[in-house]
């Protein structure tokens, strides 16, 4: 099973100029099954990086466990794409919950129903929360330093990628073929190291749909920042949920869709 971030493949190439043959760099898929006290719990398709971060930042963000604490052991056997994960507290969701499921490394959990009670259950409510602004310099200046750690893309252009941040740049970035997996790879890294969430912005290269800006909710950023397009029932969701969505952040410019008053020195005609 591959192992590593980026394969090196053989390929034909056509340009004006010809046919070429030339070795490209491309950005691996890796099948995790996790499970759970020796059950099977789901299947993540990933990048094979920063699996442990991984694991737990889904396991939280999922309503499965309640805190780092709750795990007592992981085991990764990397070879076959199984992590053995032990748990002394699983919450009582996840034997309601608990069937084998295959998650799409570009499409969510590709679930049935749209939003169980759990999205809403695990999603902070951040209308109150006034713990960091940005001025629309500093929003172009994290989009920037997104991109300066972005080397698997430029290199494949198969990833995602998402840095955790706060007025004063970048704390922990995370690449993955799945946009939720490197959320889920940054709250993982901050669970786990016991960083905390409070007054973080979330930086992010794709497109903030409905899922992504729950995921967000959960992590607890108050603002999210990108370089795409948000959806409609996203900007409903950050606006019920009180998180600043910036999107469209290109050299000179970005559109604030949700909770201006966390842009500094905004000037409302």
């Amino acid at each position: 099973m591959q192992t590593s971030s980026v394969v090196s493949r053989p390929i034909i190439q056509y340009t004006r100029d010809g046919w070429k043959k030339l070795v490209d760099q491309v950005a691996a898929e890796y099948p995790l099954t996790i499970k759970i006290n020796g059950q099977e719990f789901a299947t993540l398709v990933c990048t094979p990086e920063y699996i442990e971060d991984l694991v737990v930042g889904f396991l939280m963000s999922e309503g499965v466990i309640s805190q780092f604490d709750d795990i007592e052991g992981m085991v990764l056997q990397k070879h076959v794409g199984i992590i053995q994960v032990t748990s002394k507290k699983v919450n009582p969701y996840y034997q309601e919950f608990h069937s084998k499921r295959y998650i799409a490394s570009c499409c969510g959990k590709g679930r049935q129903g749209f939003y169980f009670l759990n999205d809403a259950r695990m999603a902070k409510d951040l209308k109150q929360a006034k713990n960091t602004t940005l001025t629309v310099e500093q929003c172009f200046s994290l989009m920037d330093q997104l991109h300066a750690t972005s080397t698997t893309f430029q290199c494949t252009g198969g990833v995602h990628n998402a840095s955790l941040c706060d007025k004063q740049g970048i704390i922990v970035s995370r690449m993955d073929i799945g946009r939720h997996n490197a959320l889920d790879k940054i709250y993982g890294h901050c669970l786990r190291n016991q960083i905390s969430l409070s007054g973080k912005v979330m930086v992010f290269s794709g497109r903030i749909s409905s899922e992504i800006l729950l995921k967000v909710a959960k992590i607890g950023c108050e603002m999210v920042l990108s370089k795409s397009a948000p959806t409609e029932l996203a900007l409903e969701l950050a606006q019920d949920l009180g998180i600043t969505t910036v999107g469209f952040i290109r050299k000179d410019s970005l559109n604030i869709y949700t909770h201006p008053e966390r842009i500094e020195n905004l000037v409302d005609d």
